[in-house]
């Protein structure tokens, strides 16, 4: 079937994103500029527009357009900035990111995710990024940055992100369990400060390896 994907994309951008209160230019202008379908599984590629997440193998998901603009918006993205994304996915979003910031690296545990993201985000032109194939919940550091998304949700609440930005940096992550999560951003105002603030509510897949609310025993 034959897709006009500019008009598709725009379509997408109009009537999705903006309508989810994403009104910052440099956000609709990537979000209209990056294919997005060449991110989405071949399986999938008729729904590359679509209000809804995408399978993309190991249990995950592509997250939805509206969603993905809203991270983009909260984090405010400055040309200068150093940004992590935990959670590469296919790619997306961290060439969003890419194109947004300075230096954007990308960290995801399955080898072959990763690989498929490499390909992806080379056929962006002007877009580069590092990507990592590790366990964000490693023993490695993190390393410092001005804007950290976290794409996969977070059980119970987990200061590692956090601690990982600069004073005056911005993370955004969802913290809770189905049905009902919490986005959030977190902004480091102080070494030892930060101030969370709650979003919107939203429901996405867990990271892998995440530490999980403890359970009692009667």
């Amino acid at each position: 079937m034959f897709m006009n994907t500019n008009f598709a994309r725009q379509q997408m951008v109009d009537q999705q994103v903006r309508t989810w209160e994403v009104l910052d230019a440099r956000v609709l202008d990537v979000l209209a500029s990056v294919p997005r379908e060449i991110f989405v599984p071949t399986a999938y590629r008729d729904l590359a527009f679509a209000d809804a997440p995408i399978p993309i193998g190991h249990g995950q998901s592509m997250l939805a357009p509206k969603i993905h603009g809203r991270i983009l918006q909260i984090l405010n993205v400055a040309a200068t900035d150093k940004v992590l994304e935990i959670g590469t996915g296919t790619g997306y979003l961290t060439a969003c990111l890419a194109l947004l910031g300075a230096q954007t690296t990308s960290i995801e545990i399955h080898a072959a995710l990763s690989a498929a993201a490499a390909t992806n985000i080379q056929a962006v032109t002007g877009c580069r990024a590092q990507l990592q194939v590790r366990d964000a919940f490693g023993a490695e550091p993190l390393g410092e940055y001005d804007a950290i998304a976290v794409t996969g949700s977070l059980p119970v609440d987990d200061r590692r992100f956090e601690k990982a930005l600069r004073i005056g940096g911005r993370l955004f992550e969802v913290v809770g369990c189905a049905p009902l999560m919490e986005a959030r951003i977190v902004r480091r105002v102080e070494a030892d400060q930060w101030i969370r603030e709650s979003v919107f509510e939203t429901v996405i897949d867990p990271l892998l390896h995440a530490p999980q609310a403890q359970r009692f025993v009667f």
